[in-house]
């Protein structure tokens, strides 16, 4: 057992007390994203003394990251190093004895249950809504409680779902939304707001690991404007939902329509981006929030966006994308998130 005499100021506080410290010692948890909310998130519950914590990540450190994502340095850019591992060792500093597991992949539906069946909390620290109807699969398949967050230019977002008493993702978001290029790298992110929405998330977080009550709203905030307001979901259950209701886990399954296939073409440098629910894009729209990161061109069918003189991708009218500049399927993956989201 850990020196409880670490946690003695945490243990003082009488909604966590000597029981909730041990609750928390035992406890396991998966972060998906180990970027601005992820890395806020960790380093709370690394510090609070979560036994095991899975840190879940794809991409490099970036010396853009720096501003906001809190586990990294300059040294970790120069170095090349994975997110999970680079925010692993500084996790590991602060708090050696907790278990840190780095892996350093694409969460996706062929290891989405191997990675997060068998915590007992997951915490969304992602950047795209494909990801979070994955994560919201896995956790009503296993029953398993998991904390959304988001944040994009001042603006943040945080919600707990506990499958079978609250609405899942999928009761509060039905369809994929189109997405309008709202992104950290389109419209930009303040530091503020991902500290503050990642902690709340890991206060949740440890609320849920020690049984104790949980928040029952959509909490959004606006640091820019200093606006905060909730909204009481505990009620927001669909009784047709497919995901919480009928067990329909889309996001698992590789045939279904909500799902997209990436496919790299040969001899080409590209990847292919299809989606099997046919979608129709706001091309003007689109374009407008593209032109603050890169060159934009096109017509009436499809635009052209080049973030950088080694990347281009291009947008159909139909919701098709083409990423030229590679044939690796997780950088193409990472860059579409990045720049388009959903």
């Amino acid at each position: 057992m850990d020196d409880l005499g670490r946690y003695s100021r945490q243990i003082l506080f009488s909604g966590i007390g000597e029981e909730g410290q041990k609750k928390l010692l035992k406890s396991r948890v998966a972060i998906v994203g180990v970027g601005a909310l992820g890395t806020v998130c960790a380093n709370h519950l690394v510090r609070s003394g979560v036994g095991y914590i899975r840190l879940i990540d794809r991409d490099v450190v970036d010396l853009s990251n720096l501003q906001r994502q809190s586990l990294f340095n300059e040294e970790d850019v120069q170095l090349n190093l994975p997110k999970a591992v680079a925010a692993g060792k500084r996790l590991n500093t602060i708090n050696s004895t907790v278990t840190v597991d780095a892996a350093i992949t694409d969460l996706n539906l062929d290891n989405a249950e191997e990675l997060l069946a068998g915590v007992d909390c997951i915490v969304d620290g992602t950047d795209n809504f494909m990801t979070r109807y994955l994560i919201n699969d896995v956790a009503v398949k296993f029953g398993i409680p998991w904390v959304h967050g988001a944040a994009v230019s001042s603006r943040g977002m945080f919600a707990v779902i506990k499958p079978g008493e609250t609405p899942c993702y999928r009761c509060l978001f039905p369809h994929i939304p189109d997405g309008r290029g709202e992104t950290c790298d389109t419209i930009g992110v303040l530091s503020p707001i991902t500290d503050i929405v990642g902690s709340f998330q890991a206060m949740e977080t440890i609320k849920l690991l020690i049984g104790a009550a949980t928040s029952s709203n959509l909490d959004q905030i606006d640091v820019w404007d200093t606006d905060l307001f909730s909204m009481d979901i505990s009620e927001g259950r669909n009784p047709q939902c497919p995901t919480c209701v009928n067990r329909q886990f889309d996001f698992l399954d590789r045939l279904s329509s909500q799902q997209e296939s990436y496919s790299s073409l040969c001899g080409r440098d590209t990847v292919q981006i299809y989606f099997r629910e046919k979608r129709e894009r706001d091309l003007i729209k689109l374009s407008e929030h593209l032109k603050k990161s890169g060159t934009v061109n096109g017509n009436q069918f499809l635009l052209r966006f080049s973030p950088n003189p080694e990347t281009t991708i291009v947008l159909f009218k139909d919701g098709r994308v083409l990423v030229h500049g590679t044939n690796d399927i997780v950088k193409a993956k990472s860059l579409y998130s990045k720049y388009i989201g959903n």
